[in-house]
């Protein structure tokens, strides 16, 4: 086996070095996707949840305070319920909100909380009342264009006047 080794040094050590590379790329996987998220875990109930993943942002004044760690759809009610991990330093007050929002026209979407005023703050496990889903630019684009000029009113051809006599 050391001769063999010896004979292939290099490729042992090239091989060792794509698999320390492989380690480290999971690693860095892991944490991206909330794996290792830490905090604590709330919930939020959406009605529509279009763009957002595990592992989407939680922001609060744009800055990152945490991640989406899980998603589901709520049998009864039909809303898609969002867990998710903030971080142990922020404290929200229990009246803080929750919406879905994007990053700008070609950016991606991610979860805005504003605190609200309350002195009492949100617990691991609690969930956030206020919430607004995501909104549909699409639909609203679509709607926009295909509503532009439907005035019946404006369509309608002038009465001809009375024929004089």
């Amino acid at each position: 086996m050391r001769a063999l080794l010896k004979d292939n040094a290099v490729e042992a050590l090239v091989g060792l070095v794509v698999l320390i590379v492989a380690v480290g790329f999971v690693l860095f996987a892991y944490q991206r996707t909330g794996g290792a998220a830490g905090g604590y875990t709330i919930a939020a109930r959406f009605p529509n949840v279009q763009g957002i993943n595990t592992g989407t942002d939680v922001r609060v004044s744009g800055m990152k305070v945490g991640t989406v760690t899980a998603q589901r759809l709520d049998a009864k009610t039909f809303q898609a319920v969002l867990d998710l991990s903030i971080a142990p330093e922020i404290k929200l007050p229990i009246d803080s909100s929750a919406a879905i929002t994007s990053e700008g026209l070609l950016g991606g979407n991610y979860i805005k909380l504003t605190p609200g005023g309350d002195p009492q703050v949100l617990k691991p496990g609690d969930e956030i009342e206020d919430t607004q889903g995501a909104t549909d630019l699409m639909g609203l684009i679509g709607g926009y264009i295909n509503r532009t000029g439907s005035d019946d009113s404006a369509r309608a051809p002038a009465a001809a006047p009375p024929p004089a006599k």
